[in-house]
């Protein structure tokens, strides 16, 4: 399998994290939407990561629909390591979860800091390089805490995010959590409960490939791969 990805996309670290919880070997090829390839535009006319290449060379684009498919052909075959649970009612509460981090969090916070932080940094001016635009990162930053202080009340009323065990619902919340980590942008005095959760997922051996991210231009906080911070 191919995994057309971002490094500091959560969408992406979510599915890389699902792959490697069910222990799926996949090529990691890092793309850069802003090019508009045309190689990549084949695989998916809407331009947006993450793309997996399945079976036979059939892309599968998005991580929901990446993640239903790695469910459906690893998952069932997992058994008590799946990271869906059994009951339909359990099940759609992961889903809502998952789309929380994955969508909610991506759309107020996390696309303008790293486009704003990360992406201007590599992007020719004419394609929307150059200096960040502050205004978009003050109303991201605005979001973070009504944010974080939703996780910290999950972690803090239930063992594991979604479900009785870790699901998708954690791998999800990790995923966008670790961006926002990478760049400082959490005061985890303001959140002991999500602190403690983010400890124990981060502890996770598919975590560590993500720890060891590093991009150019942008140095991670001291604590970034500490397992206890």
């Amino acid at each position: 399998m191919i995994l057309h990805h971002q490094p500091m996309s959560a969408p992406s670290r979510f599915v890389r994290l699902l792959l490697a919880e069910y222990g799926v070997s996949a090529e990691l090829r890092e793309e850069r939407p802003w090019e508009r390839r045309a190689e990549f535009l084949a695989l998916n006319p809407a331009g947006t990561l993450p793309v997996l290449v399945a079976e036979a060379g059939v892309p599968v684009c998005g991580a929901h629909p990446i993640a239903e498919y790695l469910d459906e052909t690893r998952g069932v075959m997992a058994r008590d390591r799946r990271l869906m649970p059994e009951y339909p009612l359990e099940r759609a509460e992961v889903r809502r979860l998952v789309d929380w981090f994955i969508l909610k969090l991506e759309s107020d916070v996390l696309r303008a800091l790293v486009r704003e932080r990360i992406d201007k940094l590599h992007m020719p001016a004419d394609r929307g390089g150059g200096a960040p635009d502050s205004g978009a990162m003050r109303a991201a930053r605005a979001n973070v805490r009504q944010h974080l202080r939703y996780l910290n009340w999950l972690a803090g009323t239930r063992d594991w995010l979604g479900a009785k065990s870790v699901s998708a619902a954690d791998m999800a919340a990790g995923a966008a959590v670790s961006v926002l980590d990478y760049m400082g942008e959490i005061g985890w005095n303001e959140a002991p409960q999500a602190r403690d959760w983010y400890s124990r997922v981060k502890s996770r051996p598919a975590f560590r490939p993500l720890l060891g991210d590093r991009v150019r231009g942008l140095t991670p906080v001291s604590h970034y791969a500490d397992l206890d911070f």
